[in-house]
Protein backbone atom coordinates (compact mmCIF):
# COMPACT_ATOMS: atom_id res chain seq x y z
CA UNK A 1 0.00 0.00 0.00
CA UNK A 2 1.22 3.57 -1.13
CA UNK A 3 0.19 6.74 0.70
CA UNK A 4 -0.30 10.43 -0.12
CA UNK A 5 -1.36 13.19 2.10
CA UNK A 6 -4.87 14.55 1.35
CA UNK A 7 -7.36 16.74 2.45
CA UNK A 8 -10.39 14.72 3.71
CA UNK A 9 -13.03 16.89 2.66
CA UNK A 10 -11.79 18.57 -0.96
CA UNK A 11 -9.09 18.09 -3.40
CA UNK A 12 -5.97 20.93 -2.60
CA UNK A 13 -4.09 22.27 -5.35
CA UNK A 14 -1.14 24.99 -5.09
CA UNK A 15 -0.47 26.32 -1.99
CA UNK A 16 -1.67 30.11 -2.58
CA UNK A 17 -5.34 28.92 -3.89
CA UNK A 18 -5.86 27.03 -0.36
CA UNK A 19 -7.84 28.72 1.76
CA UNK A 20 -8.74 26.42 4.71
CA UNK A 21 -6.13 23.50 6.01
CA UNK A 22 -7.12 22.78 9.50
CA UNK A 23 -6.58 18.72 9.06
CA UNK A 24 -5.06 16.06 7.16
CA UNK A 25 -4.65 12.26 7.17
CA UNK A 26 -2.84 9.55 5.10
CA UNK A 27 -5.25 7.68 3.06
CA UNK A 28 -4.22 4.96 0.08
CA UNK A 29 -3.09 5.93 -3.36
CA UNK A 30 -5.08 3.21 -5.78
CA UNK A 31 -3.37 4.98 -8.68
CA UNK A 32 0.12 3.56 -7.42
CA UNK A 33 2.06 2.07 -9.58
CA UNK A 34 4.68 0.65 -7.23
CA UNK A 35 3.67 -2.02 -4.83
CA UNK A 36 7.35 -3.75 -3.56
CA UNK A 37 6.36 -6.41 -6.55
CA UNK A 38 9.41 -7.89 -8.07
CA UNK A 39 9.86 -6.73 -11.59
CA UNK A 40 12.28 -8.23 -14.18
CA UNK A 41 16.09 -6.63 -14.14
CA UNK A 42 16.05 -6.67 -17.96
CA UNK A 43 13.13 -4.59 -18.71
CA UNK A 44 13.50 -1.42 -16.63
CA UNK A 45 11.77 1.49 -17.77
CA UNK A 46 13.97 4.33 -19.26
CA UNK A 47 14.53 7.07 -16.91
CA UNK A 48 12.94 10.11 -16.87
CA UNK A 49 16.55 12.12 -16.77
CA UNK A 50 17.78 12.14 -20.72
CA UNK A 51 20.99 13.62 -20.41
CA UNK A 52 23.24 10.91 -19.21
CA UNK A 53 22.76 8.20 -21.81
CA UNK A 54 24.00 10.19 -24.30
CA UNK A 55 26.88 11.73 -22.39
CA UNK A 56 28.02 8.54 -20.91
CA UNK A 57 28.11 7.18 -24.30
CA UNK A 58 30.43 9.15 -25.54
CA UNK A 59 32.43 9.33 -22.04
CA UNK A 60 32.63 5.85 -23.92
CA UNK A 61 33.64 6.12 -27.26
CA UNK A 62 36.36 9.20 -25.65
CA UNK A 63 38.03 6.63 -23.24
CA UNK A 64 38.19 3.77 -26.06
CA UNK A 65 39.83 6.78 -28.29
CA UNK A 66 42.03 7.52 -25.57
CA UNK A 67 43.33 3.81 -24.84
CA UNK A 68 43.82 3.50 -28.61
CA UNK A 69 45.37 6.91 -29.10
CA UNK A 70 47.92 6.31 -26.00
CA UNK A 71 49.35 2.47 -27.79
CA UNK A 72 49.75 4.42 -31.67
CA UNK A 73 51.76 7.52 -29.99
CA UNK A 74 53.95 5.07 -28.27
CA UNK A 75 54.16 2.70 -31.14
CA UNK A 76 55.31 5.81 -33.22
CA UNK A 77 57.96 6.91 -31.27
CA UNK A 78 59.62 4.21 -29.35
CA UNK A 79 61.12 1.94 -31.60
CA UNK A 80 61.18 -1.16 -29.50
CA UNK A 81 57.67 -0.71 -28.94
CA UNK A 82 56.81 -3.65 -31.09
CA UNK A 83 60.06 -6.07 -30.47
CA UNK A 84 58.39 -8.45 -28.42
CA UNK A 85 55.94 -8.99 -31.13
CA UNK A 86 57.71 -9.00 -33.74
CA UNK A 87 56.94 -12.56 -34.87
CA UNK A 88 53.64 -11.52 -34.68
CA UNK A 89 52.52 -7.87 -35.12
CA UNK A 90 49.06 -8.47 -35.96
CA UNK A 91 48.34 -10.17 -32.71
CA UNK A 92 49.89 -6.85 -31.03
CA UNK A 93 47.93 -4.48 -32.91
CA UNK A 94 44.88 -6.39 -31.72
CA UNK A 95 46.17 -6.22 -28.34
CA UNK A 96 46.82 -2.85 -28.54
CA UNK A 97 43.79 -1.54 -30.35
CA UNK A 98 41.62 -3.95 -29.02
CA UNK A 99 41.82 -6.00 -26.10
CA UNK A 100 43.77 -3.22 -23.53
CA UNK A 101 41.43 -0.16 -24.31
CA UNK A 102 38.18 -2.81 -23.97
CA UNK A 103 39.88 -3.89 -20.74
CA UNK A 104 39.91 0.24 -19.59
CA UNK A 105 36.83 0.14 -20.54
CA UNK A 106 35.41 -2.66 -18.71
CA UNK A 107 37.69 -1.32 -15.53
CA UNK A 108 35.85 2.21 -15.85
CA UNK A 109 32.74 0.80 -15.51
CA UNK A 110 33.32 -1.71 -12.86
CA UNK A 111 34.68 1.40 -10.34
CA UNK A 112 31.93 3.21 -11.46
CA UNK A 113 33.52 5.28 -14.12
CA UNK A 114 30.01 5.75 -15.76
CA UNK A 115 27.92 6.15 -12.63
CA UNK A 116 25.66 8.86 -13.40
CA UNK A 117 25.82 10.10 -9.63
CA UNK A 118 29.63 10.95 -10.20
CA UNK A 119 29.63 12.20 -13.58
CA UNK A 120 29.37 16.15 -13.62
CA UNK A 121 30.24 16.99 -10.07
CA UNK A 122 32.97 16.93 -7.67
CA UNK A 123 35.99 14.97 -7.79
CA UNK A 124 34.45 10.88 -7.60
CA UNK A 125 34.73 10.66 -10.95
CA UNK A 126 38.39 11.58 -11.51
CA UNK A 127 39.30 9.42 -8.45
CA UNK A 128 37.75 6.47 -10.05
CA UNK A 129 39.50 6.61 -13.21
CA UNK A 130 42.71 6.89 -10.84
CA UNK A 131 41.52 3.37 -9.39
CA UNK A 132 40.87 1.94 -12.27
CA UNK A 133 44.16 2.59 -13.79
CA UNK A 134 45.76 0.32 -10.85
CA UNK A 135 43.80 -2.53 -11.51
CA UNK A 136 44.73 -2.27 -15.46
CA UNK A 137 48.38 -1.76 -14.51
CA UNK A 138 47.89 -5.15 -12.33
CA UNK A 139 45.85 -7.36 -15.07
CA UNK A 140 48.90 -6.09 -17.34
CA UNK A 141 51.67 -7.24 -15.33
CA UNK A 142 49.66 -10.66 -14.75
CA UNK A 143 49.16 -11.14 -17.91
CA UNK A 144 53.00 -10.24 -18.86
CA UNK A 145 53.56 -12.75 -16.01
CA UNK A 146 51.26 -15.54 -16.90
CA UNK A 147 52.14 -15.93 -20.42
CA UNK A 148 55.70 -15.25 -19.69
CA UNK A 149 56.51 -12.32 -22.52
CA UNK A 150 59.96 -11.32 -21.46
CA UNK A 151 60.36 -9.33 -24.85
CA UNK A 152 57.75 -6.94 -23.80
CA UNK A 153 59.40 -3.70 -22.56
CA UNK A 154 58.38 -2.37 -19.16
CA UNK A 155 58.71 1.17 -19.93
CA UNK A 156 56.68 0.46 -22.87
CA UNK A 157 53.90 -0.44 -20.99
CA UNK A 158 54.25 2.41 -18.41
CA UNK A 159 54.55 4.91 -21.13
CA UNK A 160 51.32 3.39 -22.93
CA UNK A 161 49.47 3.42 -18.88
CA UNK A 162 50.59 6.94 -18.44
CA UNK A 163 48.99 8.84 -21.77
CA UNK A 164 46.38 6.81 -21.28
CA UNK A 165 45.32 7.63 -17.81
CA UNK A 166 46.58 11.69 -19.25
CA UNK A 167 44.06 11.28 -21.90
CA UNK A 168 41.10 9.98 -20.41
CA UNK A 169 41.65 12.27 -17.27
CA UNK A 170 42.10 15.29 -20.67
CA UNK A 171 39.26 14.21 -22.07
CA UNK A 172 36.50 13.63 -19.06
CA UNK A 173 37.68 17.28 -17.84
CA UNK A 174 37.11 18.77 -21.26
CA UNK A 175 33.52 16.87 -21.61
CA UNK A 176 33.19 18.54 -18.12
CA UNK A 177 33.49 21.69 -18.98
CA UNK A 178 31.16 21.23 -22.12
CA UNK A 179 28.99 19.79 -19.30
CA UNK A 180 28.99 22.73 -16.66
CA UNK A 181 28.86 25.34 -20.27
CA UNK A 182 25.32 23.27 -21.50
CA UNK A 183 23.83 23.40 -17.90
CA UNK A 184 24.44 27.28 -17.97
CA UNK A 185 22.26 27.42 -20.79
CA UNK A 186 19.46 25.26 -18.97
CA UNK A 187 20.66 21.97 -21.11
CA UNK A 188 21.45 18.47 -19.32
CA UNK A 189 19.83 18.91 -15.80
CA UNK A 190 18.20 17.36 -13.77
CA UNK A 191 14.65 18.73 -12.47
CA UNK A 192 13.82 18.51 -8.91
CA UNK A 193 10.72 18.34 -7.12
CA UNK A 194 11.26 19.44 -3.15
CA UNK A 195 9.49 16.94 -0.85
CA UNK A 196 9.55 18.12 3.16
CA UNK A 197 8.77 21.45 5.46
CA UNK A 198 9.07 24.66 4.13
CA UNK A 199 12.34 25.72 5.75
CA UNK A 200 14.00 22.35 4.83
CA UNK A 201 13.36 22.71 1.07
CA UNK A 202 14.13 26.17 0.93
CA UNK A 203 17.48 25.13 2.49
CA UNK A 204 18.51 22.65 -0.12
CA UNK A 205 17.30 25.16 -2.99
CA UNK A 206 19.52 27.73 -1.59
CA UNK A 207 22.31 25.18 -1.47
CA UNK A 208 21.81 23.06 -4.66
CA UNK A 209 21.61 26.50 -7.08
CA UNK A 210 24.59 28.78 -6.02
CA UNK A 211 25.95 26.99 -8.89
CA UNK A 212 24.53 25.94 -12.02
CA UNK A 213 27.11 23.30 -12.74
CA UNK A 214 25.67 21.07 -10.33
CA UNK A 215 23.21 21.22 -12.96
CA UNK A 216 19.96 20.43 -10.25
CA UNK A 217 17.25 22.75 -11.09
CA UNK A 218 14.12 23.16 -8.39
CA UNK A 219 11.21 22.73 -10.36
CA UNK A 220 8.42 22.61 -6.94
CA UNK A 221 8.13 22.11 -3.38
CA UNK A 222 5.49 19.79 -2.10
CA UNK A 223 5.08 20.62 1.63
CA UNK A 224 4.75 17.80 4.18
CA UNK A 225 3.85 19.68 6.89
CA UNK A 226 3.83 23.41 7.98
CA UNK A 227 0.82 24.46 5.59
CA UNK A 228 -0.21 27.74 7.34
CA UNK A 229 3.36 29.32 7.56
CA UNK A 230 3.83 28.95 4.36
CA UNK A 231 0.94 31.74 3.29
CA UNK A 232 3.16 34.67 3.45
CA UNK A 233 6.40 33.15 2.34
CA UNK A 234 7.95 34.64 -1.03
CA UNK A 235 8.68 30.87 -2.66
CA UNK A 236 11.11 30.54 -5.59
CA UNK A 237 9.03 28.02 -6.68
CA UNK A 238 5.32 27.43 -6.72
CA UNK A 239 4.28 25.96 -3.85
CA UNK A 240 1.98 22.14 -3.57
CA UNK A 241 0.70 20.26 -0.80
CA UNK A 242 -1.86 17.37 -0.24
CA UNK A 243 -0.91 16.18 -3.63
CA UNK A 244 0.12 12.34 -5.17
CA UNK A 245 3.50 12.97 -5.32
CA UNK A 246 3.74 11.01 -8.56
CA UNK A 247 1.09 12.71 -10.10
CA UNK A 248 3.09 15.85 -9.43
CA UNK A 249 6.25 14.98 -10.69
CA UNK A 250 4.62 14.35 -14.18
CA UNK A 251 2.57 17.36 -14.15
CA UNK A 252 5.48 19.78 -13.53
CA UNK A 253 7.84 18.05 -15.57
CA UNK A 254 10.09 16.57 -12.70
CA UNK A 255 13.14 13.70 -13.00
CA UNK A 256 13.78 13.47 -9.72
CA UNK A 257 12.14 13.85 -6.09
CA UNK A 258 14.43 15.29 -3.44
CA UNK A 259 13.65 14.46 -0.23
CA UNK A 260 14.45 17.38 2.33
CA UNK A 261 15.13 16.73 6.16
CA UNK A 262 12.28 14.58 7.99
CA UNK A 263 9.95 14.83 4.98
CA UNK A 264 7.31 12.86 7.51
CA UNK A 265 6.63 12.05 10.64
CA UNK A 266 5.23 9.09 9.23
CA UNK A 267 7.31 5.74 10.12
CA UNK A 268 7.86 3.75 6.66
CA UNK A 269 6.37 6.83 4.71
CA UNK A 270 10.16 7.15 2.63
CA UNK A 271 10.26 3.37 2.05
CA UNK A 272 6.42 3.48 0.41
CA UNK A 273 7.55 6.58 -1.37
CA UNK A 274 10.55 4.61 -3.04
CA UNK A 275 7.97 1.87 -3.37
CA UNK A 276 5.39 4.34 -5.28
CA UNK A 277 8.20 5.20 -7.74
CA UNK A 278 9.28 1.86 -8.79
CA UNK A 279 8.96 1.88 -12.50
CA UNK A 280 8.36 5.10 -13.15
CA UNK A 281 12.27 6.09 -13.79
CA UNK A 282 11.88 8.69 -11.67
CA UNK A 283 15.25 9.31 -9.26
CA UNK A 284 15.00 9.62 -5.82
CA UNK A 285 17.43 11.29 -3.22
CA UNK A 286 17.32 11.96 0.15
CA UNK A 287 19.33 15.45 1.37
CA UNK A 288 20.01 15.05 5.05
CA UNK A 289 20.27 18.18 7.30
CA UNK A 290 24.12 18.46 6.77
CA UNK A 291 24.65 21.48 4.54
CA UNK A 292 28.49 22.05 3.73
CA UNK A 293 29.95 18.68 4.97
CA UNK A 294 31.41 16.68 2.58
CA UNK A 295 31.25 12.89 1.39
CA UNK A 296 34.34 12.20 3.16
CA UNK A 297 33.02 13.00 6.23
CA UNK A 298 29.49 11.10 6.22
CA UNK A 299 29.20 7.37 6.30
CA UNK A 300 26.13 5.39 5.91
CA UNK A 301 26.68 2.34 8.52
CA UNK A 302 23.39 0.01 8.51
CA UNK A 303 22.22 -1.26 11.83
CA UNK A 304 19.48 -3.70 12.28
CA UNK A 305 18.14 -2.16 9.42
CA UNK A 306 18.63 0.98 9.96
CA UNK A 307 20.72 3.27 8.20
CA UNK A 308 22.72 5.84 10.39
CA UNK A 309 24.44 8.41 9.18
CA UNK A 310 27.73 9.02 10.75
CA UNK A 311 29.49 12.40 10.61
CA UNK A 312 33.43 12.70 11.20
CA UNK A 313 35.14 14.78 12.83
CA UNK A 314 37.19 16.97 10.24
CA UNK A 315 41.08 16.09 10.10
CA UNK A 316 43.29 18.70 11.08
CA UNK A 317 46.04 16.71 12.27
CA UNK A 318 48.25 13.34 11.24
CA UNK A 319 50.34 12.24 8.02
CA UNK A 320 48.27 14.20 5.69
CA UNK A 321 48.32 17.29 7.75
CA UNK A 322 52.25 16.80 7.87
CA UNK A 323 52.63 16.81 4.06
CA UNK A 324 50.47 19.76 3.89
CA UNK A 325 52.93 22.06 5.74
CA UNK A 326 55.69 20.20 4.33
CA UNK A 327 54.65 21.09 0.84
CA UNK A 328 53.76 24.81 1.61
CA UNK A 329 57.39 25.37 2.50
CA UNK A 330 58.42 23.73 -0.10
CA UNK A 331 56.43 25.40 -3.14
CA UNK A 332 57.04 28.79 -0.83
CA UNK A 333 60.75 28.72 -1.43
CA UNK A 334 60.60 27.37 -5.20
CA UNK A 335 58.12 30.04 -5.64
CA UNK A 336 60.23 32.75 -4.16
CA UNK A 337 63.75 31.53 -5.83
CA UNK A 338 62.19 31.88 -9.09
CA UNK A 339 59.98 35.50 -8.68
CA UNK A 340 63.13 37.12 -6.42
CA UNK A 341 64.80 38.56 -10.48
CA UNK A 342 61.05 39.93 -10.97
CA UNK A 343 60.76 41.64 -7.53
CA UNK A 344 63.32 44.80 -8.24
CA UNK A 345 61.05 45.77 -11.63
CA UNK A 346 57.90 45.68 -9.83
CA UNK A 347 59.64 47.64 -7.25
CA UNK A 348 60.50 50.45 -9.51
CA UNK A 349 56.45 50.23 -10.86
CA UNK A 350 55.52 50.85 -7.32
CA UNK A 351 58.12 54.15 -6.86
CA UNK A 352 57.33 55.17 -10.03
CA UNK A 353 53.65 55.53 -9.29
CA UNK A 354 54.33 56.77 -5.68
CA UNK A 355 57.17 57.40 -3.45
CA UNK A 356 57.16 55.68 -0.36
CA UNK A 357 57.43 51.46 1.15
CA UNK A 358 57.57 48.71 -1.61
CA UNK A 359 55.99 46.76 1.03
CA UNK A 360 52.36 47.03 3.08
CA UNK A 361 52.25 44.83 5.86
CA UNK A 362 49.65 44.97 8.13
CA UNK A 363 48.50 43.05 11.32
CA UNK A 364 46.30 39.91 10.40
CA UNK A 365 44.48 37.12 12.87
CA UNK A 366 46.15 33.26 12.26
CA UNK A 367 45.77 30.41 13.39
CA UNK A 368 44.67 30.10 16.80
CA UNK A 369 44.00 33.85 17.08
CA UNK A 370 47.65 34.59 16.87
CA UNK A 371 48.61 38.04 14.99
CA UNK A 372 50.80 38.46 12.36
CA UNK A 373 52.02 40.97 10.07
CA UNK A 374 51.40 39.85 6.02
CA UNK A 375 53.67 40.61 3.13
CA UNK A 376 52.03 42.33 0.53
CA UNK A 377 52.96 44.84 -2.11
CA UNK A 378 51.57 48.28 -2.23
CA UNK A 379 49.22 48.92 -4.43
CA UNK A 380 47.48 52.30 -2.90
CA UNK A 381 49.05 55.96 -1.76
CA UNK A 382 50.78 56.30 1.79
CA UNK A 383 47.50 58.41 2.42
CA UNK A 384 45.02 55.50 1.87
CA UNK A 385 44.29 55.10 5.52
CA UNK A 386 43.71 59.00 6.09
CA UNK A 387 41.23 58.77 2.90
CA UNK A 388 39.66 55.91 3.97
CA UNK A 389 37.04 57.12 6.71
CA UNK A 390 35.67 59.50 3.63
CA UNK A 391 34.85 56.57 1.95
CA UNK A 392 33.35 54.52 4.02
CA UNK A 393 29.53 55.56 3.19
CA UNK A 394 30.62 53.91 -0.85
CA UNK A 395 31.62 50.53 0.83
CA UNK A 396 30.19 48.18 -2.03
CA UNK A 397 30.35 44.57 0.38
CA UNK A 398 28.99 44.02 3.82
CA UNK A 399 30.52 41.74 7.07
CA UNK A 400 34.18 42.52 7.81
CA UNK A 401 35.43 43.79 4.39
CA UNK A 402 35.72 46.81 2.78
CA UNK A 403 36.18 46.81 -1.14
CA UNK A 404 34.96 49.66 -3.57
CA UNK A 405 35.05 48.18 -7.30
CA UNK A 406 37.43 51.91 -8.53
CA UNK A 407 39.17 52.99 -5.48
CA UNK A 408 40.64 56.28 -5.46
CA UNK A 409 43.26 55.45 -3.06
CA UNK A 410 44.67 52.90 -5.51
CA UNK A 411 47.05 53.98 -7.77
CA UNK A 412 47.08 53.12 -11.77
CA UNK A 413 50.10 50.33 -11.51
CA UNK A 414 48.52 49.09 -7.54
CA UNK A 415 45.57 47.90 -9.99
CA UNK A 416 47.34 46.18 -12.42
CA UNK A 417 49.38 44.27 -9.40
CA UNK A 418 45.67 43.17 -8.01
CA UNK A 419 43.88 42.62 -11.11
CA UNK A 420 46.89 39.87 -11.51
CA UNK A 421 47.15 39.34 -8.06
CA UNK A 422 50.98 40.13 -7.61
CA UNK A 423 50.40 42.12 -5.19
CA UNK A 424 49.84 38.66 -3.10
CA UNK A 425 53.31 37.19 -3.76
CA UNK A 426 55.06 38.53 -1.01
CA UNK A 427 52.48 36.67 1.00
CA UNK A 428 55.09 33.30 0.35
CA UNK A 429 57.25 34.47 2.49
CA UNK A 430 54.69 34.28 5.54
CA UNK A 431 54.46 30.72 4.37
CA UNK A 432 57.97 30.11 4.66
CA UNK A 433 58.11 31.22 8.21
CA UNK A 434 54.66 29.23 9.02
CA UNK A 435 51.86 31.92 9.25
CA UNK A 436 50.30 31.40 6.65
CA UNK A 437 49.68 28.20 4.18
CA UNK A 438 49.27 27.98 0.51
CA UNK A 439 45.55 27.26 0.52
CA UNK A 440 43.29 28.63 3.57
CA UNK A 441 40.64 30.53 5.17
CA UNK A 442 41.06 34.40 4.06
CA UNK A 443 43.49 36.04 6.60
CA UNK A 444 41.38 38.96 7.72
CA UNK A 445 42.56 42.44 9.83
CA UNK A 446 43.19 41.97 13.28
CA UNK A 447 41.61 45.36 14.13
CA UNK A 448 38.60 44.04 13.11
CA UNK A 449 38.30 43.00 16.79
CA UNK A 450 37.69 39.43 18.10
CA UNK A 451 35.59 36.92 15.90
CA UNK A 452 32.74 35.35 17.55
CA UNK A 453 30.33 32.58 16.83
CA UNK A 454 31.18 30.44 13.44
CA UNK A 455 33.45 32.90 12.29
CA UNK A 456 36.14 31.86 14.49
CA UNK A 457 36.10 28.44 13.82
CA UNK A 458 38.13 29.87 11.31
CA UNK A 459 41.02 30.20 13.29
CA UNK A 460 41.35 26.32 13.72
CA UNK A 461 43.89 26.56 10.65
CA UNK A 462 46.50 28.96 8.95
CA UNK A 463 45.13 31.37 6.40
CA UNK A 464 45.78 31.12 3.19
CA UNK A 465 47.34 32.98 0.18
CA UNK A 466 44.28 31.29 -1.53
CA UNK A 467 41.27 29.50 -1.06
CA UNK A 468 37.56 28.82 -2.03
CA UNK A 469 36.57 32.28 -1.82
CA UNK A 470 39.25 33.56 -4.09
CA UNK A 471 38.28 30.63 -6.83
CA UNK A 472 34.08 31.42 -5.89
CA UNK A 473 34.23 35.06 -6.53
CA UNK A 474 36.40 36.93 -4.28
CA UNK A 475 36.10 40.14 -3.82
CA UNK A 476 32.12 39.89 -5.66
CA UNK A 477 31.13 37.56 -2.98
CA UNK A 478 28.98 38.34 0.14
CA UNK A 479 30.65 38.12 3.19
CA UNK A 480 28.23 35.18 4.49
CA UNK A 481 29.45 33.18 1.22
CA UNK A 482 32.64 34.38 2.35
CA UNK A 483 32.63 32.84 5.55
CA UNK A 484 30.60 29.28 4.65
CA UNK A 485 33.10 28.83 1.83
CA UNK A 486 35.79 29.28 4.73
CA UNK A 487 34.57 27.41 7.20
CA UNK A 488 33.51 24.62 4.37
CA UNK A 489 37.12 24.06 3.82
CA UNK A 490 37.88 23.95 7.41
CA UNK A 491 35.44 21.44 8.22
CA UNK A 492 36.30 19.33 4.83
CA UNK A 493 40.23 19.55 4.04
CA UNK A 494 42.17 17.43 2.24
CA UNK A 495 45.64 17.30 -0.24
CA UNK A 496 43.31 16.70 -2.98
CA UNK A 497 41.26 19.94 -1.89
CA UNK A 498 44.32 21.80 -1.50
CA UNK A 499 45.19 20.97 -5.02
CA UNK A 500 42.35 21.46 -7.06
CA UNK A 501 41.86 24.84 -5.05
CA UNK A 502 45.43 25.79 -6.58
CA UNK A 503 44.54 24.53 -10.14
CA UNK A 504 41.61 26.48 -10.22
CA UNK A 505 43.41 29.72 -8.91
CA UNK A 506 45.80 29.57 -11.89
CA UNK A 507 42.42 29.95 -14.20
CA UNK A 508 40.63 32.56 -12.10
CA UNK A 509 43.53 34.96 -12.13
CA UNK A 510 44.32 34.40 -15.86
CA UNK A 511 40.37 35.60 -15.78
CA UNK A 512 40.93 38.41 -13.27
CA UNK A 513 37.80 37.42 -11.29
CA UNK A 514 36.46 39.35 -8.56
CA UNK A 515 39.65 40.95 -8.39
CA UNK A 516 39.87 44.89 -6.94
Amino acid sequence: MTTSVRHPQKRIGQLRSVQDLDSFEIIPDQRSRGSGIPRSAWFRRRRASRWYLPYALILVALDYLAAALASAATISTLEKATSGFAHAPGLFNLIAYVFLPLTWLVMLWGYGGYDRRFLGVGTDEFKRVVRASWTVIAIVALTALAFKIKDLSRFTVATVMVETLAFILIGRYGMRRLLHLLRSRGYAVNRLLLVGTLPETLEVHTAITRHRATGMVPVAIHLSEGYMAAYEANTPVPVHVGRDIVSLVQEVGADTIAVCGTASSEPGELRRLAWQLEGTGIDLVVAPQLTDIAGPRVHIRPVEGLPLLHVEEPTLSGVAWLVKNIMDRALALVGLMILLPFFPLVALGIKLSDPGPIFFRQLRVGREGQQFRVWKLRTMYTDAEDRLASLVDQNETDGLLFKIKNDPRIFKFGKFLRTTSVDELPQLINVLVGDMSLVGPRPLPAEDGDFLGDVRRRLLVRPGITGLWQVSGRSDLSWDDAVRLDLYYVDNWSLLLDVLTMWRTIWVVLRSKGAY
